[in-house]
């Protein structure tokens, strides 16, 4: 794969701390071929270790967000092929290891909170991406699938970990097998997504701007004890509480933040 065609792949813009991310396939809709696996996966790694990123937006061009594999890729199933796997990737030390299940979980991995804005369709490998944001800004009239056993296929790029977890495991499961369509509204009903706009990427741009707005060791650090929620017993989930707010407090940052507020002024915070 050229570095010319991944890069093409998505794009990426940043202005006053956030990341302006876009899946930039607009006349395939967006849809997964190695080079987008590629160029996600290779993002995502980048922006981990970015200075002064303090938030992500993540969204398609065009009228869609991602409507999953494209259709070079099932034709190839038809002979046994598996074009994901062709996507030239670094190895991984993750818990993610596929090229599909690493473009998906890198969003998850940053540090710093990630948004998607959803509009158009989010179908199979395209909902699974956005199931690595930590927030779904989704438009009203979006079509979202869990889409892969119209296709004989199951869910492969963490779906099947994650989705249980937004939506109980019950709905996971009639999603999954029935593979029908739900609305942008449906989605925030029943927890698929975070809340319904009109216009997703805005939402999703104002949101990350007063995100970034906050002291970045909070917010990251809030994104770590959050994430442990549900995956971490108690007293490990306590404990890292206490580890992180003893971080915090008095650190440059935090006295910031106290001064500013007495102040009644913007603070200024620094990214380490």
């Amino acid at each position: 794969m050229s570095s010319t065609e991944t890069a093409r792949r998505v794009t990426v813009s940043v202005a006053d701390g956030v990341a302006d991310v876009r899946l930039n396939r607009p006349d395939k809709r967006n849809a997964l071929d190695p080079a987008m696996f590629e160029a996600l996966v290779t993002t995502g790694e980048r922006l981990k270790g970015q200075v002064g990123v303090r938030a992500v937006v993540l969204s398609g061009e065009g009228p869609d967000f991602c409507a999953g594999l494209d259709f070079a890729s099932f034709r190839a199933m038809g002979d046994g092929e598996r074009l994901s796997g062709l996507a030239e990737l670094p190895p991984s030390d993750g818990a993610a290891q596929a090229a599909g299940q690493r473009a998906a979980h890198v969003w998850a991995e940053l540090p710093v909170p990630v948004i998607a804005a959803l509009r158009g369709n989010a179908l199979g490998g395209g909902l699974q991406i956005a199931l690595g944001a930590d927030i779904r800004i989704v438009a009203p009239d979006a079509r979202l699938s869990v889409f892969e056993v119209a296709w004989g296929l199951v869910p492969d790029m963490t779906g099947t970990q994650l989705l249980p977890e937004l939506v109980g495991r019950d709905v996971a499961k009639e999603l999954t097998f029935t593979a029908r369509d739900v609305s942008g509204e449906e989605a925030a009903r029943i927890g698929l997504a975070t809340y319904c706009a009109d216009d997703p990427l805005a939402a999703a741009l104002e949101t990350a701007g007063r995100i970034a707005r906050q002291s970045p060791d909070a917010v990251r650090a809030a994104k770590r004890l959050l994430d442990l929620a549900g995956r971490a017993d108690l007293a490990t989930g306590f404990a890292e509480e206490q580890k992180e707010i003893g971080a915090l407090i008095g650190s440059p940052n935090q006295v910031e933040a106290v001064t500013a507020r007495f102040g009644k002024r913007a603070p200024r915070f620094t990214d380490s």
